[in-house]
């Protein structure tokens, strides 16, 4: 399950794990123009845990999500009239 949320600078993404048990802690995700957050408490130091990614790194995530194993580099290519 998941909700999305829309605040004033930030779409806001919240992933609720439904799984079997033992079952993970939520995943919020925040995302703003110059870059997105991943956070998730951690129930052994009780402390949030914070992952920062710039734009072109989830990108590079979204693009590996289809991908066989293997190292890659997405190159920008020209629009035509430019």
């Amino acid at each position: 399950m998941f909700s999305i949320e829309h605040e004033f600078d930030s779409t806001v993404i919240t992933l609720v794990d439904e799984g079997p048990k033992p079952l993970q802690e939520d995943v919020v995700i925040n995302s703003f123009a110059e870059c997105v957050t991943l956070e998730q408490l951690d129930p052994r130091t009780d402390q949030i845990q914070r992952i920062t990614l710039s734009p072109e790194q989830v990108r590079d995530l979204a693009a590996a999500l289809d991908l066989p194993e293997g190292v890659y580099q997405i190159r920008e290519t020209p629009h035509h009239g430019e």
